[in-house]
C-alpha cells in the first residue's frame, strides 16, 4: 500500500512538473513574439521620420514611399494574426531595402545630417528585430520539443497543445545578394 502511495505522489509531481513547464514554455513564445511587436512598433513609430526626411529629396521614388506608408498603416491593424504580421513586416523589410539602395542616388540626402541618424537608428532597429526573431525560434522549438517528446506529448495532448511554426523568410530572400545589380538599380 505504501508503495503505491509513493508511486502514485511521484507520478503526480512528474505530471505536474511537466505540465508546469508546458505552460512556461507556451508563455514564453508569446513572450517572444511580443517582443517582436515592440520592436515592430519601433519601425513603426520610426518610418514617418525616414519618409518625411526622404520625401525633400526624392521625387522619382515616389511609389516606393507610397507602398511604405500602405504598408506601415495596414501593420497597424490589430485585427491581423501572427502570420499576416510576420508578411506584411517582410514585405515592408523588402520595400525600406529597395529605398536604401535607391538613396545612392541622392548625394545630398546621404550628407544629411538627420537622415544620417535616422537611418543609424534604422539600422538598429533592423537589428533588433532580426534578434528578437531569433529568440522567437528559439523558443517556439523549445516549445515544439517539448510538446513532442515524451512524456510532455501525453500531457501536451490533454491539453490540446500544437506545433506552432517557426519564422521563415522567402525563398527570393534566401537568393545570393548581387552586388552589381544593387549598384545597376
Amino acid at each position: 500500500m505504501i508503495i503505491a502511495l509513493i508511486i502514485f505522489v511521484v507520478i503526480a509531481i512528474t505530471c505536474i512538473s511537466i505540465y508546469n513547464s508546458l505552460i512556461v514554455k507556451k508563455n514564453q513564445t508569446d513572450n517572444a513574439f511580443s517582443a517582436i511587436d515592440v520592436m515592430l512598433k519601433k519601425r513603426f513609430d520610426l518610418l514617418p521620420n525616414l519618409v518625411e526626411t526622404v520625401k525633400k529629396y526624392m521625387q522619382y521614388e515616389g511609389d516606393i514611399l507610397t507602398k511604405i506608408v500602405s504598408l506601415r498603416s495596414r501593420i497597424s491593424n490589430p485585427g491581423l494574426s501572427k502570420e499576416e504580421k510576420f508578411n506584411i513586416d517582410q514585405e515592408l523589410s523588402h520595400e525600406i531595402k529597395g529605398l536604401m539602395v535607391n538613396v545612392e542616388n541622392y548625394p545630398n540626402l546621404k550628407a544629411d545630417q538627420s537622415f544620417s541618424n535616422l537611418q543609424i537608428t534604422w539600422r538598429e532597429s533592423e537589428e533588433q528585430i532580426a534578434a528578437a526573431r531569433r529568440s522567437y525560434n528559439a523558443s517556439i522549438t523549445d516549445y515544439n520539443n517539448s510538446i513532442t517528446m515524451f512524456p510532455g506529448s501525453i500531457i501536451a495532448g490533454m491539453m490540446n497543445y500544437t506545433a506552432k511554426p517557426l519564422l521563415s523568410i522567402s525563398e527570393t530572400e534566401r537568393n545570393n545578394v548581387n552586388a552589381k545589380d544593387l549598384f545597376n538599380s
